[in-house]
């Protein structure tokens, strides 16, 4: 039964559905603590794959908070950046031997030959807070798709506090890197890793543009 109550709680989620964009260009003042437990929380309520992390004292899900202009941050950086330079090499490497690679691949690459020429990884020390969330590694292997639920969780509840978000993919890459991991805290290749950035906007977004649902749905009979 549709009420009231329920017709107002869907106009404001669909509005902060619409309202979800991915802010690259932060304000330097740092969020308050009690917003980042709040965007936190959030990826805690998301959906996991139980069945594969099974029972554990020890929880599935971890969250590692950077502070712009931390040792940990400043710790993190380089060792993104090194992490940057292996997979440019590796990749233009296998591109030389593959011609298909080669076609797909060759705007990622411009992209990580950017941010090496910039000295900077998007979103690690480019925004007050980064935070890397850690999914334990389970049989069958879901942890991305845990962390995806996870993050958006967590972009959603930024943007309804309206805090700009921004993911930074490259975490992803870091899971087997033991200097990364020992920054952690944790064993390099037990968890899979996810980051993301977060800070006040610096700018105003539109909301993002969808097309019609019919035009990309089928009814099948």
């Amino acid at each position: 039964m549709c009420t009231d109550t329920n017709v107002q709680k869907n106009v404001v989620f669909d509005q902060v559905l619409a309202k979800r964009r991915s802010h690259r260009m932060f304000k330097p003042d740092f969020c308050s603590e009690d917003e980042i437990r709040r965007i936190l929380h959030a990826g805690l309520l998301a959906p996991f794959a139980a069945a594969a992390v099974g029972d554990s004292h020890d929880y599935f899900r971890r969250f590692f908070v950077m502070r712009k202009g931390s040792v940990s941050m400043n710790a993190a950086l380089p060792l993104v950046m090194r992490k940057v330079r292996t997979m440019s090499l590796d990749l233009e490497h296998e591109m030389q031997k593959d011609p298909l690679l080669r076609a797909k691949a060759e705007g990622f690459v411009r992209r990580l030959s950017m941010i090496q020429g910039a000295g900077v990884v998007p979103g690690i020390g480019t925004a007050p807070y980064y935070i890397v969330v850690a999914e334990r590694r389970g049989y069958p292997p879901v942890e991305l798709q845990s962390l995806a639920h996870c993050l958006e969780n967590m972009w959603l509840k930024a943007t309804a506090l309206g805090i700009g978000f921004q993911l930074v993919s490259i975490t992803s890459q870091m899971s087997s890197d033991p200097a990364f991991c020992a920054l952690l805290g944790i064993p390099p290749g037990s968890w899979e890793l996810m980051g993301c950035a977060v800070g006040y906007p610096a700018d105003q977004l539109s909301p993002a543009i969808r097309p019609p649902v019919e035009e990309v749905t089928v009814w099948l009979p």
